[in-house]
């Protein structure tokens, strides 16, 4: 769809919504000793959650004694920040990137703190100013709660939804696809100003969406069930069985060993199809069956990465969001697409490829941007008018269609499913009593308001300053940045309540765009500007208020939640933008495909689309493709469509209440999954075909082994590649040493499909195709 979902945070709401569907079971319980008991006792039943979900995975007691300021906690917290901040930049300029989320580091981190207990010195010592407070290195056994400051850490090193700061792709696409240069002051300060604006207004709605009860998000039960199977001992059922430490290392090793196949040697493994292997010179065949570029009939994959680079892990996904999503594939890969291009020929779509993300002349031909920007970086209309209209495959055009009836879809679906229970739950909590979670945090200091007041002050006047002074890096005016956050801000709480109740996150990426694209057209670093800081600020600060309820539930202190995710997104910010300008200024002809060699993997498919959306809504601007100037203007009846959608649904389930199946017809996530590139189909099947077997099959008949291994395993298989990855490039890739033979490069494989980004239109001829 955009490149702002970049399939990996619009799932990413989705695959943790398993707790209503009872995937999470708790698997020990720790032993109590007699205070704790006691204190359990105590508990008025009045407190307790009114969540049933939270009164079976969070625990109703706490600790105020564990040490969670701790040497340990720095160390590990600011390494995995700065390991995952690196990992993920690095991958997400590659043509398969890999998200490396903080589930990793939460159960990597496990067996480090625990050795780092065994080994660390337990002198105490004192530290000036600090009166007679004394300290040590090893306070005692890693505990919980510092496991939960790291793995925070972890979190603003995973950045927002695609594992890296989003305002890093204005600076790419500045740099590797307009050609023109930007400082690193202003990419940095840009960064950093938008990451961290939204925690600033987020800090102040917090005792409307973090401390009520009622207010429950759901995808931080998964961590805390995570947590909780880690920490708590495991029982003794005679059983022999191997610990999941052990699990988590051999299957790390296996991960590690086997990703040297196909991320170097053996290549071809990325994506293998046997209807291009049987017919190695017909385009319709490979139309239908690349999986790269065409509709993915027969292909499959041996890597890893291409399972889960752009949904994320599919083990961590639950069975029904799956289907869901394959519903919504099925219907734009098996339906939507062979119709409108075989069948109606719709925009023309056989003078473009089948599916393809790039800007087109009506020829066919790619389309040259740089000759319409003029010199003050805005539209050459002269120009634009002399090579005529921008084209997109139909496939991309339809995308856009579906992405404008997901975002209506989800207003509508919210309402209708959930509104009577946002409501109602929003009203209890603005005058429910105080429940057990609420009344233990109250044994710590809470963080004062002038803390966030400040942080917001600072941003908007370093971003007003970047406006004015730096204005030739951003484009953007100031009012644009008061205007943006006036915007994110007013969506954030009835968002945050949205998403700490039903664990769906709209997004208001298509819409700042639009909004800048009809004030401002022909000016594309203005458009993703305002995009960045309309969408991402309060995206950001959703993402915070999310991280406080996890807090909120561990018990862990509320100044230490504050300066961890402040501090990790700031030191992530900077190492994202560091590895971006290394390799944006090393790598010759980065995310350039035409000018790279064959097998590069250098072709930054998000950046790509993150690019093709600034010419659209920034640089020609919507009303000349989607308003009363432009050829694509039938796809604005999508927003009806949308909107009426989930009534349909909702209707058939009032009238056939006993039917369970209807209301997990979720249109959202089944709109949603239309939204395919920056992905591709063997993308998906793989990650339908993988998630079905654990998250059904494995989870119905071997439950016990799903609820000991499944994360775990998912953990491993993403540490075991991302370790895999840096060594072959640092070995191997820097000096670009390579292996000749036909399985090493796909493109001497007939199962690439060179032949599927053929246009098969009479009279239309492009290099390297046939011409009919």
């Amino acid at each position: 769809m955009d490149d702002d979902c970049r399939y990996k945070n619009c799932s990413k709401n989705i695959e943790l919504e398993s707790l209503s569907m009872g995937t999470i079971e708790i698997e020990a319980r720790p032993k109590l000793d007699e205070k704790v008991i006691k204190e359990q006792t105590m508990i008025d039943e009045g407190e307790l959650s009114p969540i049933e979900e939270v009164r079976l995975t969070v625990p109703n007691t706490d600790d105020p004694s564990l040490p969670v300021w701790t040497f340990r906690m720095w160390f590990l917290g600011l390494f995995s920040c700065a390991l995952l901040s690196f990992l993920n930049q690095f991958f997400g300029y590659r043509s398969e990137p890999l998200v490396i989320t903080q589930i990793t580091v939460q159960v990597a981190t496990l067996p480090i703190g625990r050795f780092m207990a065994s080994v660390l010195p337990t002198t105490k010592f004192r530290i000036p100013g600090y009166g007679s407070r004394e300290f040590s290195l090893n306070p005692g056994p890693f505990n919980m709660k510092e496991h939960v400051l790291i793995t925070i850490f972890a979190n603003a090193g995973s950045a927002f939804g695609d594992g890296t700061a989003y305002a890093v792709g204005i600076v790419t696409i500045i740099k590797a696809f307009y050609e023109r240069s930007i400082s690193f002051l202003a990419g940095w300060l840009l960064i950093i100003t938008t990451q961290v604006m939204g925690y600033g207004w987020a800090g102040l709605l917090r005792k409307y969406v973090v401390e009520p009860a009622h207010m429950w998000w759901p995808s931080t039960l998964v961590q805390i069930s995570l947590f909780r199977t880690l920490h708590e001992k495991e029982e003794n059922d005679g059983k022999r069985r191997i610990s999941r430490v052990k699990f988590f290392m051999i299957a790390l090793v296996c991960s590690f060993c086997w990703y040297v196949f196909p991320g170097y040697l053996f290549q071809t493994l990325q994506s293998i199809s046997l209807v291009c292997l049987a017919f190695p010179h017909s385009v319709t065949a490979h139309q239908i069956g690349s999986g790269m570029s065409g509709l993915g009939l027969g292909a499959f994959t041996l890597d890893w990465t291409t399972v889960a680079s752009f949904l994320f892990s599919p083990l961590i996904s639950p069975f029904f969001a799956i289907v869901n999503v394959f519903l919504g594939y099925a219907l734009m890969i098996y339906l939507v697409i062979p119709v409108s291009y075989w069948g109606l020929n719709l925009y023309n779509a056989k003078t473009f490829p089948l599916l393809s993300t790039d800007l087109f002349t009506s020829q066919g031909q790619l389309y040259n941007i740089t000759m319409i920007v003029n010199d003050k970086f805005k539209l050459d209309l002269p120009q634009y008018e002399k090579l005529g209209r921008i084209h997109l495959s139909t496939f991309f055009a339809l995308t856009y269609g579906f992405g404008f009836a997901t975002i209506a879809a989800t207003v509508t679906h919210v309402a209708l499913f959930y509104g009577r229970e946002i409501y109602s739950r929003f009203k209890a909590s603005s005058r429910e009593k105080a429940d057990v979670h609420t009344r233990l945090m109250k044994n710590y200091k809470d963080i004062p308001s002038w803390w966030f007041y400040l942080l917001l002050i600072v941003s908007i006047i370093i971003g007003l300053a970047l406006c004015i002074v730096l204005k030739k890096d951003v484009q953007m005016p100031w009012w644009g940045l008061i205007f943006a956050a006036v915007f994110a801000f007013f969506f954030t709480l009835p968002i945050s309540i949205i998403t700490a109740t039903t664990n769906q996150s709209p997004g208001l990426n298509i819409i700042t765009e639009y909004i800048m694209g009809a004030i401002l057209p022909g000016e594309p670093i203005t458009n993703v500007c305002f995009k960045t800081y309309g969408f991402i600020s309060m995206a950001q600060a959703v993402a915070f208020l999310s991280d406080f309820k996890l807090g909120h539930y561990m018990k862990i202190p509320p100044r230490s939640m504050f300066l961890v995710q402040f501090i990790g997104t700031v030191l992530a910010g900077t190492i994202n933008l560091g590895v971006a300008w290394w390799l944006l200024t090393s790598v010759e002809h980065i995310c350039q495909r035409h000018l790279l060699p064959a097998n590069s993997p250098w072709t930054c498919p998000g950046d790509r689309v993150f690019f093709d959306a600034s010419v659209i809504w920034g640089l020609v601007g919507p009303k000349r493709i989607f308003g009363s100037l432009g050829q694509y203007s039938a796809l604005n009846w999508f927003f009806l469509g949308g909107l009426l959608g989930p009534v349909v649904v909702w209707l058939l389930h009032k009238a056939f209440p006993s039917q369970t199946w209807i209301p997990l017809v979720n249109l959202p996530v089944l709109l949603g999954a239309t939204g395919i590139p920056p992905a591709s189909p063997v993308n998906y099947t793989s990650w339908i075909l993988v998630g079905t077997i654990f998250n059904f099959f494995v989870f119905r008949y071997r439950k016990q082994w799903w609820q000991r291994y499944n994360y775990i395993l998912s953990a491993a298989l993403d540490a075991g590649v991302a370790f895999m990855t840096i060594l072959l490039y640092f070995a191997l890739g820097i000096e670009n040493k390579s292996v000749n033979w036909w399985g090493a490069s796909p493109h001497n494989f007939p199962e690439h499909c060179d032949l599927a980004t053929c246009p098969t239109a009479k009279g239309i001829s492009v290099d390297g195709c046939p011409t009919f």
